[in-house]
C-alpha cells in the first residue's frame, strides 16, 4: 500500500508543480545576426560584423514552420515561455508515468479485494 501512496504522493505533488508554471509556448528563441544584401558590407567577410542581434521565434503550426521576428524586449519573454513549454512538457510525462503506476496499483488492489470478498459472497448465497 505504500507504493500507491508513494505514486499518489508523487502525482499530487507534480500536480502541484504544474500548477506553478508560467506563460509557455511551442517552438524556438534564437538570437541571430544577419548578412544583408549589399555584396560590399563587411558582413559578408567578417561575421562578428553581422547585423544584429535580431531575435526569431521560431515553431510548427499546421505542419507549416512560422518564423516571428521578435523585438529585444519581447525575445527574453518569448525565451523564458519556451524553455516554460519544454518544462510542461517534461512535466506531463512524469504525470502521467505517475499517474499510470497508482492506477495499475489501485487496479492490483480491487482485483484481491475482488478475490478475497468472493469466497465470502458465494458462502452467503449458499446458506
Amino acid at each position: 500500500m505504500s507504493a500507491r501512496r508513494s505514486a499518489a504522493q508523487r502525482f499530487l505533488e507534480l500536480k502541484a508543480e504544474l500548477q506553478r508554471l508560467e506563460l509557455f509556448c511551442k517552438g524556438t528563441v534564437l538570437v541571430r545576426r544577419m548578412k544583408c544584401g549589399q555584396p560590399s558590407c563587411p558582413c559578408h567577410t567578417d561575421p562578428s560584423k553581422r547585423h544584429g542581434p535580431y531575435w526569431e521565434w521560431t515553431y510548427k503550426a499546421a505542419a507549416k514552420t512560422v518564423n516571428v521576428r521578435l523585438s529585444p524586449e519581447a525575445g527574453p519573454l518569448y525565451r523564458a515561455a519556451s524553455l516554460q513549454y519544454r518544462r510542461l512538457k517534461s512535466l506531463l510525462n512524469r504525470l502521467e508515468k505517475s499517474s499510470r503506476a497508482a492506477l495499475a496499483k489501485s487496479a492490483r488492489e480491487a482485483e484481491a479485494s475482488a478475490v478475497l470478498t468472493a469466497p465470502n459472497r458465494l458462502a452467503a448465497n449458499l446458506s
